[in-house]
């Protein structure tokens, strides 16, 4: 099964036959990017990044200390003023530079993204692509922030509610999809007219910060604007939430690290926004009239793509009883098929998990899973940190192997009784990120959406999208704020309100 990505630019699945580019690769991955120079840190340790299939070092990166962090803020307060006064049409060519220099180093960016994040070939060239949208929609944005004239009941009297940057962004982001996931939050600040300081994971610290700031410089963005900070969290991650500088902070990653991402934003001096995405345990129901197939292919693809490594990723398969059976057979022998291991192969599916600490957390799930007794349909090597796919039947909804993001390749398949007992399963959880539901009926199908405590619900579809100029985000403790098109405008400017008295 081949999922395509769409016109709009949103993630699904597509396969990269795009030749190399004739530009010289880029290189000087070794420190940070600040006020428009690549500089040493000053922490005066070193982050070795890691090939997470076969442990090659692709970078040394000397670290940053708070003093480089302090530079970093303090250089985009410094630069966004005159940004953000640049005209709509000139910020908005940054990002079209932005996007020609994607197509012309495509494949260097999908190699990068191969080798550090161990994405297989066909989620890096998804990456690839959601980025790529991610710039056009941001071309969009600088004349999109547009104020009002409301009037007053009073003679004379005109109300103006003017729409303008925040000032500086600071953005945390995470290793799964890392390109993207910084890109999501830096593109639309950076149009609207905001500084940004990103703080890139220490597993992705080329792809998650220091390769985006290459394709912004390269597309002429001013020095200062886009600063990348790598560092260890030890050191600089409770001063990048805490710095006074930054008035809206994003975050991507686990619901535990969030929680105290707010509790030190709040000590800050001053208060700041916080815009959150967080963990999921995403449901995909299986109603009793589904079309099987279709069903069993977006289970599939919305589980095992990038080793279950996604926030979206679907985390429990929840099947009407009266058709659980025919489900758990078709899916369990899709699953057989799915290829494994080197993620450069354009057929491998299933890749390295990014790190020890998730293939340990992965294979603690496995065996909660055995020690639980739930049937185990198929199951497979581990080999470094390649881990092949799992599948679990019979899974109980309230064990604690269906109630955690396990974030890797295992499945758990759940009956429900009736559809009364599916909703409730899904809705069974303290996340709430995106769900899916699978029937014939359209209607049916919308009339349960509308019922499961999520932010995003697909309706025959998989778990996994993300486009730029739709919502995006979640309920629960899957995060705060919104991102993306009209959303992500509003978290990233401020109203002011100005009255003239004639």
């Amino acid at each position: 099964m081949v999922w395509v990505r769409a016109a709009q630019g949103g993630i699904a699945l597509q396969h990269n036959n795009e030749q190399p580019s004739s530009r010289p690769a880029y290189n000087g991955f070794d420190g940070q990017y600040i006020a428009g120079r690549w500089i040493a840190g000053t922490a005066g340790s070193t982050t070795v990044d890691r090939n997470p299939y076969d442990d090659s070092v692709l970078a040394e990166i000397s670290q940053a200390s708070l003093a480089d962090l302090d530079q970093a803020f303090h250089a985009a307060k410094a630069a966004q003023g005159a940004w953000a006064r640049t005209l709509p049409s000139e910020r908005a060519s940054v990002f079209l530079k932005a996007v020609s220099v994607m197509d012309a180093r495509k494949e260097e960016i999908v190699s990068w993204l191969i080798r550090e994040s161990g994405s297989s070939r066909i989620k890096a060239g998804v990456e690839w692509g959601a980025v790529r949208a991610g710039m056009l929609e941001a071309a969009t944005m600088p004349a999109a922030a547009q104020g009002h004239i409301i009037p007053v009941d009073k003679p004379g009297k005109e109300a103006r509610v003017y729409k303008k940057p925040v000032g500086v962004v600071g953005v945390i982001s995470p290793w799964n999809f890392p390109l993207h996931l910084s890109n999501r939050s830096v593109a639309p600040a950076l149009a609207l007219g905001n500084a940004v300081v990103l703080k890139p994971s220490n597993d992705t610290p080329v792809t998650g910060g220091l390769l985006l700031a290459k394709i912004y410089e390269e597309a002429g963005l001013p020095a200062g604007v886009l600063n990348v900070v790598v560092g260890s969290s030890a050191v600089i991650g409770d001063a990048f939430s805490r710095h006074p500088v930054p008035r809206v902070l994003t975050f991507t990653g686990s619901t535990p690290v969030g929680r105290h991402i707010a509790q030190v934003a709040g000590e800050s001096s001053l208060l700041k926004r916080l815009g959150l995405e967080l963990g999921g345990n995403a449901p995909l129901v299986v109603l009793d009239d589904a079309d099987l197939e279709k069903a069993v292919g977006a289970a599939l693809i919305g589980r095992f793509m990038h080793q279950g490594q996604i926030c979206m990723s679907t985390n429990r398969i929840i099947v009407d009883a009266s058709i659980y059976d025919r489900f758990v057979e078709a899916f369990t022998e899709a699953v057989k098929t799915v290829k494994y291991g080197d993620p450069n192969d354009p057929h491998t599916l299933v890749g390295p998990l990014c790190n020890d600490s998730q293939l340990r957390n992965v294979t603690d799930s496995i065996a909660r899973a055995r020690q639980s007794g739930f049937r185990e349909c198929v199951s497979g090597p581990i080999e470094g940190r390649v881990v092949a796919p799992h599948v679990f039947a019979d899974v109980t909804n309230s064990s604690e192997f269906a109630r955690h993001e396990i974030f890797g390749p295992v499945a758990p398949i759940i009956k429900a009784a009736n559809e009364a007992e599916a909703l409730a399963f899904a809705n069974d959880t303290e996340f709430g990120l995106s769900s899916a539901v699978f029937t014939r009926d359209e209607a049916r199908g919308l009339a349960f959406a509308q019922q499961i405590e999520a932010g995003m619900t697909h309706i025959n579809d998989i778990t996994i999208h993300d486009y730029p100029h739709v919502m995006f985000g979640g309920e629960k403790n899957s995060g705060l704020g919104r991102f993306n098109g009209k959303w992500i405008i509003e978290e990233f400017t401020t109203d002011h309100f100005i009255s003239i008295q004639r």
